[in-house]
């Protein structure tokens, strides 16, 4: 039993940084909002930390040309290449920050 609890134990910082990699996609939002999560300039707004929901519905409505204003058409292009399951990740990453 005590040799489960220390593989399990050892093993959790494999599992959690696995876990936390960064998608395929979070380089290119790192051109602006940073490799931290936070923008690069006062223009580009803070990823990190934010709520997760919120960020699968802006990048969704960014894809679906609903927001505008702003850097909006920068990002309405980078947001629609991105698939459903490439928006959760990213989502799920910056959140996760």
């Amino acid at each position: 039993m005590n040799k489960i609890i220390l593989a399990l134990a050892l093993s959790l910082p494999f599992v959690t940084a696995t876990a936390n990699a960064a998608p395929a996609k979070a380089p290119i939002c790192a051109a602006c909002h940073g490799a931290d999560g936070i923008g690069t300039t006062a223009d580009y707004p803070n990823l990190a930390g934010q709520k997760e929901a919120y960020l699968v519905k802006a990048l969704e409505a960014y894809r679906a040309k609903q927001r505008s204003g702003g850097l909006a058409m920068v990002m309405q292009a980078q947001a629609a290449s991105l698939t459903n399951e490439e928006i959760a990740e990213l989502a799920a990453y910056f959140a996760a920050m």
